[in-house]
């Protein structure tokens, strides 16, 4: 039960407010009704539901793989002109049954649940039509190709000839998907960044079949196996003109601003986020927490420099060229300890063992009882984040959960290497364990995959996933991590100002107009990033937009609520008590988690 976790007083308020659906003053009679008008308005909805998910899953078989649907398993999305107008005409058909429902009528779950179908369905018909990514982002067309073999492969959902042969039949599809692309995508509204990109990412597919479809072909049956051998040579010669397209094509004639501008932006960011903050409160919030933690920051350097042998003047009010060198002296004798340039893999794996114990033995939350990995990450996702986590599909239980972090660039010459190492030191591989492991992203995907409704866990918001991934770094450090260290509490505020340069970052560049020069000073003065950390967020902030902020407004509304829970609960309040019941929604938009839990009308 997932509310068994709570303290008493939360136990209350969630009863009362699951009885609050119904007037607690009226009669008998009035209540029955009200009662009986809910459960039918729940069934409707249930049923909307159910048609928008397999619809979803339909027009997008490689999602549905991914969440564990696995019907479509053989099918590949169609991007083509006529496959576009079929998934908006769903989604507006879909909207309008559930613009036609008395929302106010169901559950409080639900009316979350309707909230979420809402806003996505509204985002889906935006993208299509106004937006309009598939005309100019490659990107969206080199994510379906590699996901529609790796999210095959890459789990034992079901037998390996299954699936190979599944994999089989997308590799005969996927030059069609290519061609689509070349059909859809203007030249001259593509970005360059995002040509480039995907001309460096494109040949990335083939080294997904080369590490999980070709080793295996001999277990398979003569004529499946000469099957697949025939799709792998078309898929080579696919690949391979699509390569000299983009070579030769795409790339040369990429005209395309990859600033989509203050309209879209603040339109995209409402969509993304669902959140009550605007652009201009984002930023606001994020100035103020830049100057707040920096001088926490000043605070820890004079501590750890105190005595130190040619250590910079640490007076109690520092100018801002003083307070600058005081944190960077502090935060060179974090970088002084990092991984061998073979070792970030390695040294991970062992810092999630550590922050995973650490866990255990201070009872901060329930642990997952599913597998997690370790991975190199796959070759077409990288170049866009150094580390992710990879969670099972709602729908595939039981399964492992892959935490895949990008190997160091064989190419990057030593000074390159360096730059990288001094901010991936010893101290924050623990950091990026606990973001993307435990208690971060690998243990909330456990426990939202609790939560009974499928489409809330199909449509599970980002903001959540990283607020909360964010949040745990700081609630890891107040429990004491690594001893009290002070330079794990130092490297965990870079870190946490890396969350609030996102936010900056991202609005300064898709909106501000900002030059690559203003943003590496924000990201490494004013922040503190190595300069090929900085580089590759530069790069990430052109190719994506609204996503950056995700982080900073998710902790935000993390760390509002449990100030809010504090006051609610006072000496009642149980940290592991509350952890659970946040993780027990399935990963809603954080106000919607507020609102449950503080028993607030959903809205």
């Amino acid at each position: 039960m997932r509310k068994t976790l709570l303290a008493a007083a939360l136990l209350a308020s969630m009863t009362a407010c699951q009885k609050s659906e119904a007037p607690t003053a009226a009669p008998a009679a009035d209540t029955a009704a009200t009662a009986a008008d809910t459960a039918k308005a729940d069934a409707a909805f249930a049923d909307l539901s159910k048609r928008a998910l397999e619809g979803w899953l339909q027009l997008s078989p490689v999602s549905a793989t991914q969440i564990g649907e696995h019907k479509y398993d053989g099918e590949l999305d169609d991007l083509s002109a006529a496959g576009r107008q079929k998934g908006l005409a769903f989604s507006k058909k879909i909207l309008a049954e559930l613009d036609a429902t008395d929302t106010a009528a169901l559950s409080r779950e639900n009316q979350v649940d309707a909230a979420i179908l809402r806003n996505q369905l509204q985002y889906d018909i935006w993208t299509a039509e106004t937006l309009q990514s598939w005309a100019w982002d490659p990107q969206v067309y080199n994510n379906v190709a590699g996901g529609a073999i790796y999210g095959l492969m890459a789990r034992e959902f079901a037998p390996l000839p299954e699936r190979l042969k599944s994999a089989t039949a997308r590799m005969q599809k996927i030059p069609t998907l290519l061609a689509q692309a070349r059909e859809n995508l203007d030249p001259a509204r593509v970005p360059k960044v995002h040509a480039e990109t995907v001309a460096k990412q494109n040949a990335g597919i083939l080294s997904i079949v080369d590490t999980f479809i070709t080793p295996n072909l001999k277990d398979l049956p003569e004529a499946d196996r000469a099957q697949a051998e025939a799709a792998i040579d078309g898929l080579k010669k696919a690949v391979a003109e699509h390569q000299a397209w983009l070579d030769k094509t795409l790339v040369p004639n990429a005209k395309g601003d990859f600033r989509i501008g203050q309209t879209l932006y603040d339109q995209k960011l409402q969509f993304a986020l669902l959140s009550s903050l605007s652009r201009a409160d984002i930023k606001q919030r994020a100035e103020g927490e830049l100057k707040r933690v920096r001088e926490e920051m000043y605070g820890i350097a004079r501590t750890v420099l105190k005595d130190k042998p040619g250590a910079p003047a640490l007076p109690e009010t520092p100018t801002a060229d003083e307070q600058q060198k005081a944190i960077e002296a502090a935060l060179e004798l974090a970088y002084a300890e990092r991984p061998a340039r073979d070792k970030v893999v390695p040294d991970a794996e062992a810092a999630l063992a550590q922050a995973t114990e650490f866990v255990r033995q201070h009872d901060l939350v329930t642990l997952p009882d599913a597998p997690v990995e370790i991975i190199e990450m796959p070759e077409f996702q990288r170049g866009v984040a150094v580390a992710y986590c990879d969670s099972p599909g709602p729908l595939d239980k039981h399964l492992k959960t892959f935490y895949a972090v990008s190997p160091i660039p064989e190419e990057w010459d030593q000074k390159q290497v360096d730059s990288f190492l001094r901010e991936y030191n010893s101290r924050m591989i623990h950091l990026l364990s606990i973001h993307e492991g435990t208690p971060g992203h690998y243990l909330e995907g456990w426990h939202s995959a609790k939560f009974p409704s499928t489409l809330r866990a199909v449509l599970r918001s980002g903001m959540f996933a990283e607020g909360w991934a964010v949040y745990t770094e700081k609630m890891m450090s107040d429990a004491g991590y690594l001893d009290n260290d002070p330079l794990f509490h130092l490297v965990q505020m870079k870190f946490y100002l890396r969350t609030i340069a996102n936010a900056i970052l991202d609005q300064g560049v898709q909106v501000d107009g900002w030059t690559r020069e203003q943003a590496m000073d924000l990201m490494v003065r004013q922040t503190f990033q190595q300069e090929r950390e900085a580089a590759g967020k530069w790069t990430r902030a052109q190719l994506t937009s609204a996503q950056l902020p995700t982080y900073f407004v998710g902790v935000q509304e993390h760390f509002d609520m449990r100030k809010a829970a504090e006051a609610k609960l006072g000496a009642q309040f149980n940290l592991k008590a509350y952890h659970d019941q946040v993780l027990s929604y399935g990963a809603p938009p954080v106000r919607f988690v507020r609102q449950l839990m503080l028993d607030e009308p959903i809205k």
